[in-house]
């Protein structure tokens, strides 16, 4: 499926937070962190605000203080290449310091999140005798040759309960776990969370229209999905509304612009004809040789009274 209108980064931001929630106060979420004043950006900067605070969530167990986050949608590579580019945007943050060595290496940690785990670079470690360990459904740690802690999430392969606002960001969930989504989106409370959960959902259900079709009759799956579409819905009519409006206004402009242009035409075509009427009878009665009676018939654009009026201003000239 292309994912070329769906918004991925906004919705994985928002699964880290919710997947992190047990110590979101000890944490700072820095965004498309610039590296410098180069476009070079890390998708998702993690700073631990105490050096001290364990992280809950399996996926934070390897956090230390300064913690670089790259994520893959489902149409991204995730090869070596990807690997050393996350390591290369560890070191220009290690290096961007205000000082000399003041963010330490091993103070550092760079987490590669996909949805399917990338054969090929497994396959690079294997090749080139890379130890993995693999402490976690889902938790893979690069063991060697890497510069600082590194592990890459797979989201197919965490766990349902514990991670589901990650493995929601997939274009191949299955409708049992979008059903769970549903659920857990529709039993939140907090607001902040709410708006966090609709975020993820919102890329979940675009990236799996078919699932989510087969569930709007479900009750508050409906409901769930009739909340969530609703500003798109909104958008969408709004546009047709827009359409219709600007079809009809222009069918108005056309129609009253022919009623005008009629009516000009009408007013300037008298306008010409009685001038040139007019000219045609004041050659005529100074001939000499037309009665007003006579002028009328083959003036017929003139009343009487106008020809002779024409005739008396001629007498008195």
């Amino acid at each position: 499926m292309s994912d070329t209108k769906i918004q991925w980064h906004p919705g994985f931001v928002a699964a880290m937070n919710l997947e992190l929630e047990q110590n979101r106060d000890d944490l700072i979420y820095e965004r498309e962190y610039n590296l410098n004043t180069k476009p070079l950006e890390i998708d998702l900067l993690v700073i631990k605000k105490e050096p001290g605070v364990q992280i809950v969530n399996e996926i934070g167990k390897l956090f230390r203080g300064y913690n670089i986050i790259e994520y893959k949608s489902p149409m991204d590579h995730c090869n070596v290449d990807a690997l050393y580019k996350a390591t290369a945007y560890g070191c220009l943050y290690k290096a961007s310091g205000r000082y000399v060595d003041e963010r330490k290496a091993d103070d550092i940690t760079v987490t590669i999140l996909r949805d399917v785990k990338p054969e090929g670079l497994f396959q690079y470690f294997e090749k080139h005798h890379i130890q993995i360990s693999n402490p976690y459904a889902g938790v893979y740690y690069i063991l060697d040759t890497v510069f600082f802690p590194t592990q890459i999430l797979v989201g197919r392969e965490l766990d349902q309960k514990n991670h589901i606002w990650l493995k929601a960001l997939s274009d191949r969930i299955r409708k049992q776990e979008m059903r769970e989504l549903m659920e857990r989106v529709y039993s939140l409370t907090d607001k902040y969370e709410r708006e966090l959960a609709d975020s993820v959902l919102e890329v979940s259900v675009r990236a799996n229209k078919h699932i989510a079709g087969e569930l709007r009759g479900e009750g508050k799956m409906c409901q769930a999905l009739l909340e969530l579409m609703e500003p798109e819905i909104d958008k969408i009519v709004g546009k047709e509304r827009e359409r219709v409006t600007r079809e009809v206004t222009q069918v108005v402009t056309r129609e009253v612009t022919r009623e005008v242009t009629e009516e000009v035409t009408e007013k300037v075509t008298k306008k010409v004809t009685k001038n040139v009427a007019e000219g045609m009878a004041k050659k005529m009665l100074n001939s000499g040789k037309f009665t007003v009676e006579e002028l009328q018939e083959y003036v017929p654009w003139l009343t009487v009274e106008e020809i002779e009026e024409l005739s008396e201003k001629k007498r008195t000239e």
